[in-house]
């Protein structure tokens, strides 16, 4: 112990020992510069200026554009890029399904197909979405709900039903051509439309706004217009003998965008083939509009 002491007591005494540090001129042996030090303040300086110099390199490295010189570090701009790439993908990702599904239901109008898993356009959406038909319902739960829907049962009308049903009952819709109905609505005969006679060269008129989406010839259903309106409602006008409107065209309600015709290999007779789409199903003309 005492050997340990006397050599903490020389380790102490050394670093506060003075010393003096001078600066001369060889030639003339001139004092230009004196400093006096001790070890213990060497240390002191010597850590403070390492600190100093690593905050420094740190600041420079955080702060500065000096970084990107560094190997592994790369611009903040690269990564606010990639970021800013990353959610237009993922929205480009989600607009592209969105698109196909259009795409997809508008090639079942065009084919005349019709998807029969559900009878109602919005079953679909409410039944993925219904997360309360999914619960388990307690006893009083079940005989409050039949006696809730037994009572409101036959309270509605049959328009009424058909509005609540297709979701368009309350639109107003343009009469695109007055005259006779020679065919139906019949979707047992995959007829999705009514086939309306009038005279020559009758103007076919818009139901509703909206963008023309298809102006073009087919063998089987001749010159065809279609036009997009709001809601994810679609009508056709076929076996005209001309159309008035191109892709893109921006048409009224009521407008003429087409003359009747009998164009077309399924057509017997000068006609208006009209159909009427929601969400991808068609729906009965004659249940919306008054021909």
């Amino acid at each position: 112990m005492p050997i340990l002491k006397a050599r903490r007591k020389k380790i102490v005494h050394n670093l506060r020992s003075k010393f003096r540090l001078v600066v001369m001129n060889d030639q003339t042996l001139e004092e230009k510069f004196a400093l006096r030090l001790t070890p213990m303040n060497i240390i002191v300086f010597g850590g403070t200026f390492a600190l100093s110099l690593i905050t420094l390199t740190l600041y420079l490295i955080a702060f500065t554009p000096l970084r990107e010189y560094i190997p592994g570090y790369t611009d903040v701009t690269i990564r606010r890029n990639l970021m800013a790439v990353s959610k237009k993908t993922d929205s480009l990702d989600y607009q592209m399904n969105a698109q196909e599904k259009y795409l997809n239901s508008l090639l079942n109008v065009l084919n005349d197909r019709i998807d029969t898993t559900t009878s109602n356009p919005n079953e679909a959406e409410v039944g993925s979405n219904d997360t309360v038909r999914k619960l388990d319902k307690s006893v009083s739960d079940s005989i409050l709900r039949l006696q809730m829907e037994g009572s409101d049962r036959f309270e509605l009308t049959e328009t009424q039903e058909k509005s609540f049903s297709s979701g368009i009952g309350s639109i107003a819709f343009f009469t695109p051509l007055k005259g006779t109905i020679t065919n139906k609505f019949n979707t047992a005969q995959k007829h999705f439309a009514i086939d309306i006679v009038s005279g020559p060269n009758e103007g076919i008129k818009a139901a509703m706004d909206g963008t023309v989406i298809i102006a073009n010839f087919t063998s089987e259903t001749g010159y065809v217009i279609g036009i997009q309106h709001s809601n994810n409602i679609v009508t056709f006008y076929k076996h005209n003998s001309g159309l008035l409107k191109q892709i893109g065209d921006f048409v009224k309600a009521g407008q003429v965008i087409a003359i009747i015709g009998n164009t077309g290999e399924n057509s017997t007779g000068p006609h208006l083939h009209f159909e009427l789409w929601y969400n991808g199903s068609p729906v009965n003309p004659l249940d919306y509009i008054n021909f």
